[in-house]
């Protein structure tokens, strides 16, 4: 089941700048395409490889804020299969 959830407007600027950015990681590229994908998408939620992209770059410790803000974004937007 799709969340109904869109990347918000700051969060999609941040992963304009972090994909805009030739110093970062291929990982926090993945996770801020994402949810730029989704800024006005409610049907769209974020793929598993994405997801565990967004993970490894909130892990990271070097990784800078526009990259996480993104990242979190793109988390947030995961389905997850409903429990029985």
């Amino acid at each position: 089941m799709a969340k109904k959830e869109v990347t918000s407007k700051p969060a999609a600027g941040s992963a304009s700048k972090t994909l805009s950015s030739s110093s970062t990681g291929k990982a926090s590229k993945s996770a801020a395409g994402s949810a730029l994908s989704q800024r006005k998408a409610p049907e769209k939620t974020t793929s598993s490889d994405a997801a565990k992209a967004a993970s490894k770059t909130l892990r990271d410790g070097r990784t800078a804020e526009d990259s996480k803000s993104a990242a979190g974004s793109a988390l947030t937007q995961k389905s997850t299969p409903g429990k029985k």
